[in-house]
C-alpha cells in the first residue's frame, strides 16, 4: 500500500502540472475533466498517508497530493461556491418575456426511450435541443417533437446527431458542419413578441479521446459561440461540450463571446457520469450574453442517460426591441448552408 500510494501520489502531481501547458494533446486535455473527482481522491489519499505512512513519504506523499489539489481548485476557483456571482437569478419584471429551455444528451446507445420522453413531457419545454440521436432516436421521440411548431433532425449513426424543435417563432434555423464533419452545430433565431431577437446555439463537439487531440473541438466551441449567423449581442447557448467549463478553451468561448455563466460562483454542477455526479464533472453548459436574463437553471434527474439533462428559464426585456429589431434576417434567408 505503501508504494502504491507514493506512485498515486506522484503520477497525480505530475498528471496536474502537464495539464498547465498550452496543449491540444487528448491525455493532457482531459485532465481538465476530471479535476473535481481527482482533487477529492487526492484528499483521500492525503488523509490516509498522514494516517499509516512513516519516514520520509509521510511528508512527501501529502505535499505531492496538496500540490494536486491546490492546483485544481485554483483552476476551477470561479466554479466553487465561494466567490462572487456573475449572473443573478431574479423573478422576470413586467416588461420581460420568458422562455424555457431543455437540452438533453440522449446517449446513441441507449434504448430508454420513454425515460427521455417522460421528461421532456414532464418539463415541457419551449426550446428543446436533443444530442445523439440516429434515426431510432427521431423516430423514437416523434410524439415528443412533432408538436413543436419548429423542428429540424439531423440524424447521424454515431454519437453527433442534433434536433431542434421550438415553440418560440424562429426566423432562422439552420444545422451546420462550421468546423469538422459530423459535428454539426444549432444556430436558431427566436424572438418573442415584443422582444428583440435571441440566437440560440446548441454544440456537441467531439471528445478527448485517443486518436482525438482538441485542436478541432477547441475551435468548433470557440467559433460557434462568436461567428453567428445574425451576431446578435442577445443570445443563449447549452449542450454538451465535452469540456469544463473552467478549461482554457470553454473559457475563451465565454470571454471573446461575451458569454455569462450561471455556475460562477455557485459550483460546479456535474452532469456525467448521470448514476455518480458526486464524482463527476459539468460537460454539459448553459450561458447567456447581452439582455438576456436566467430566472432559473438546474442539472434534471436521472432520465436512463448517461448524462444529465440542462433546464433553464429564460428572459428577454420587452422594451429592447426598438433599437435592435432591425438585425434579425427574413424568414428563409441564412448565412449558413444546412447540413447535408
Amino acid at each position: 500500500m505503501r508504494y502504491v500510494e507514493i506512485g498515486l501520489a506522484v503520477l497525480a502531481a505530475l498528471a496536474v502540472l502537464v495539464s498547465l501547458l498550452p496543449t491540444d494533446m487528448w491525455f493532457v486535455r482531459t485532465v481538465d475533466l476530471v479535476r473535481e473527482p481527482m482533487s477529492w481522491a487526492a484528499l483521500v489519499l492525503l488523509v490516509l498517508g498522514v494516517i499509516f505512512l512513516r519516514g520520509w513519504d509521510r511528508k512527501v506523499v501529502p505535499a505531492l497530493l496538496g500540490l494536486v489539489i491546490v492546483i485544481n481548485l485554483w483552476r476551477m476557483w470561479p466554479y466553487l461556491p465561494f466567490g462572487a456571482t456573475e449572473i443573478a437569478l431574479s423573478e422576470p419584471v413586467e416588461t420581460d418575456r420568458c422562455f424555457t429551455a431543455l437540452a438533453v444528451n440522449v446517449k446513441v446507445k441507449n434504448e430508454d426511450y420513454a425515460g427521455i420522453a417522460q421528461q421532456v413531457r414532464s418539463v415541457d419545454p419551449d426550446v428543446l435541443f436533443l444530442m445523439e440521436t440516429d434515426e431510432r432516436w427521431v423516430r423514437e421521440l416523434q410524439d415528443v417533437i412533432t408538436p413543436y411548431p419548429t423542428s429540424r433532425a439531423h440524424p447521424q449513426p454515431e454519437a453527433f446527431g442534433l434536433v431542434f424543435a421550438s415553440r418560440v417563432p424562429a426566423s432562422r434555423l439552420s444545422i451546420v458542419e462550421n468546423t469538422h464533419r459530423d459535428t454539426p452545430t444549432v444556430y436558431a433565431t427566436l424572438q418573442l413578441e415584443g422582444t428583440a431577437p435571441v440566437e440560440f446555439i446548441g454544440l456537441h463537439p467531439k471528445p478527448p479521446l485517443p486518436g482525438w487531440n482538441t485542436e478541432e473541438r477547441d475551435e468548433n466551441i470557440i467559433r460557434a459561440g462568436t461567428d453567428t449567423p445574425d451576431s446578435l449581442p442577445d443570445g443563449v447557448t447549452m449542450g454538451d461540450f465535452n469540456d469544463v467549463p473552467w478549461s482554457r478553451t470553454t473559457t475563451a468561448f465565454r470571454e471573446e463571446g461575451n458569454w455569462r455563466d450561471p455556475r460562477v460562483g455557485r459550483g460546479t454542477f456535474p452532469t456525467f457520469p448521470s448514476d455518480y455526479l458526486l464524482l463527476g464533472w459539468p460537460l454539459d453548459q448553459l450561458m447567456v450574453r447581452g439582455d438576456v436574463r436566467i430566472r432559473s437553471f438546474e442539472v434534471m434527474p436521472d432520465n436512463g442517460s448517461d448524462h444529465r439533462a440542462m433546464f433553464g428559464e429564460f428572459c428577454v426585456p420587452r422594451d429592447s426591441n426598438a433599437a435592435r429589431a432591425g438585425q434579425t434576417s427574413p424568414p428563409g434567408e441564412s448565412a449558413l448552408e444546412p447540413a447535408e
